[in-house]
């Protein structure tokens, strides 16, 4: 299954290189732009997925990027980013075309789950599918197929389901609440202790050698490393 490629728009040379880290640990391929002009002149070669733009930029700035890409024909998927907060700023992206709005500063998880949300309304489902990585291990969605380096890994659903989880938000601590959510649709309180459980069948069959990259954060929830 092909990987989305998503373009990151943004001024600040430290926050392209975060998102990068943080959507490439999630499974997606990026490009980066400084300003709408270099986004422009990079959208002529590289047809792209989904654009992250930031709206306060020289030369270009956001709104007037997405302005020309929309008069250009084309309807690229578009997430505006601002560290303003205006409602007027979230008007204004929204009748240019754009898909969603996150104000800045937010958290990473937060951003790659709006990510993937705008890519599922967008993209076929087929196209959505990566192939994750995290170290040693292989997630490969659309084949449904784990593996430890050349090593087929035979994973139940709910362990598969609970691996992707982790995989999609690798080096991120992830709560127990939302892998409840995320695995079991479980989305009240609970004592359960079904997360603890099957993360002991995955530590099982994936931790071995010199790997022991799930790890537990005690009051936090989990965390996969490469590691």
């Amino acid at each position: 299954m092909s990987q989305a490629m998503i373009l990151i728009v943004d001024d600040e040379p430290g926050v392209r290189e975060l998102l990068s880290d943080a959507l490439g640990m999630s499974g997606y391929l990026t490009i980066t732009a400084p300003d709408g002009v270099e986004a422009l002149n990079l959208l002529l070669k590289q047809p792209v997925d989904l654009m992250l733009i930031d709206i306060n930029m020289p030369k270009m700035d956001g709104f007037a990027l997405l302005e020309r890409h929309r008069k250009d024909g084309h309807q690229t998927p578009a997430i505006m980013l601002s560290a303003r907060g205006d409602r007027n700023d979230i008007t204004t992206g929204l009748k240019l075309g754009a898909d969603d709005y996150v104000t800045k500063p937010f958290g990473l998880e937060e951003l790659v789950l709006r990510v993937a949300a705008v890519l599922r309304r967008t993209m076929p489902a087929q196209q959505v599918d990566a192939v994750l990585q995290c170290g040693p291990i292989t997630l490969d969605q659309g084949r449904h197929l784990v593996k430890y380096q050349d090593e087929t890994i035979d994973l139940t659903q709910t362990e598969f389901r609970l691996l992707e989880e982790l995989m999609l938000r690798a080096g991120f601590v992830v709560s127990k609440e939302a892998l409840l959510r995320a695995v079991w649709d479980i989305d009240f309180e609970s004592n359960t202790s079904v997360v603890d459980t099957y993360i002991s069948y995955l530590r099982r069959k994936l931790h071995r050698d010199d790997y022991e990259g799930i790890r537990t954060i005690r009051g936090a929830g989990f965390q996969l490393m490469a590691k």
